[in-house]
């Protein structure tokens, strides 16, 4: 367990759903971390607690479910924050809700239908090792490119994708142009909500907000300036994790009202510092960040599913 010494020396509370004792500041200080990574990047962060959650013991089906209640503090916390630097663009972040309310749903029937068969625990491993590969490769590569000068993207002071045939070509497909003040976009209000409805689906199944995945489509398909895709990501990942919570918490009983709590104390105060720090970064810093966090989480993930039985019995034979 990544927390047994520290454990050793402080208090610790056992959360029922999950049977499992942890200590009380260890669990309020990752809330704490990961609401800080939330409000600097505009994720809910549960790309990192989920993780960090099975790391420390956590059944992966508890972990996923009971996370998602924490980043609703954090997305509401960093929400707020934002909000008042004008970051939202709620017009935008309507479409997107609509979709992942429907997406969310339908994983949460899936993960029931993965239960009985009995491969959740694993499929929730294998899916966080290819998306959280897949979307951080490709930011890592995008923000390399433009912090180096091979591409630039301007919209004013802030900067944006270049138009291309390709997405020009995939925006006709979708009828029915709106225009989003906010953001300065001209799209199909059906390209939000597709995107909300797949972004729903992983965020239900994972335990996550969502943000890894939606905050680059925000950026490369809804073409929105990057002060706004953190502020209004954070506010359509506040409701879709309510909506996933309730059921989680019906459906399939996986919630631990305890370990959320805690958690959610301390991503609440996080978010408020990471979203005061947003500030003083640029675009592609940001996106260069967050892409070597993913990287970083994927490969512990993807080395927890390679290397567990000799390190399991490595462990065993120093004890």
């Amino acid at each position: 367990m990544i927390q047994k010494g520290f454990d050793a020396m402080v208090p610790e509370i056992y959360l029922p759903i999950a049977k499992h004792s942890a200590g009380i500041f260890f669990m309020l200080g990752l809330g704490g971390a990961v609401g800080f990574i939330s409000g600097l990047f505009g994720i809910g962060g549960g790309f990192l607690m989920t993780p960090l959650l099975i790391m420390s013991g956590i059944p992966p089906v508890v972990a996923a479910a009971s996370d998602t209640n924490q980043i609703i503090a954090a997305a509401v916390s960093g929400t707020y924050a934002h909000a008042r630097m004008g970051n939202v663009d709620f017009k935008m972040g309507f479409f997107l809700l609509l979709g992942g309310w429907l997406g969310g749903t339908l994983g949460v029937e899936f993960i029931k239908i993965l239960r009985t068969l009995g491969e959740a625990d694993f499929f929730i491993r294998i899916l966080y090792v290819f998306m959280l590969g897949c979307v951080g490769s490709f930011m890592l590569i995008e923000s390399l490119h433009s912090l180096r000068g091979k591409k630039a993207f301007k919209n004013g002071n802030e900067e944006k994708t270049a138009t291309s045939g390709r997405y020009r070509r995939l925006t006709a497909v979708f009828p029915w142009k709106l225009y989003f003040n906010r953001s300065n976009v001209t799209i199909s209000p059906l390209l939000p909500l597709v995107i909300g409805v797949f972004v729903g689906m992983i965020s239900s199944i994972l335990g996550v907000g969502g943000g890894f995945i939606m905050v680059p489509l925000m950026f490369y398909l809804l073409r929105m300036p990057m002060h706004l895709v953190v502020g209004t990501n954070l506010f359509q990942e506040a409701f879709l994790c309510i909506n996933i919570t309730l059921m989680q918490a019906v459906n399939n009983r996986s919630v631990d009202l305890v370990l959320a709590m805690i958690l959610l104390i301390g991503s609440s105060i996080g978010a408020q510092f990471g979203a005061r720090a947003s500030r003083k970064l640029h675009a592609d810093q940001i996106r260069l960040f967050l892409a070597v966090i993913v990287l970083l989480v994927m490969a512990k993930i993807f080395l927890g599913l390679v290397l567990p039985p000799r390190l399991m019995l490595d462990m065993k034979a120093g004890q």
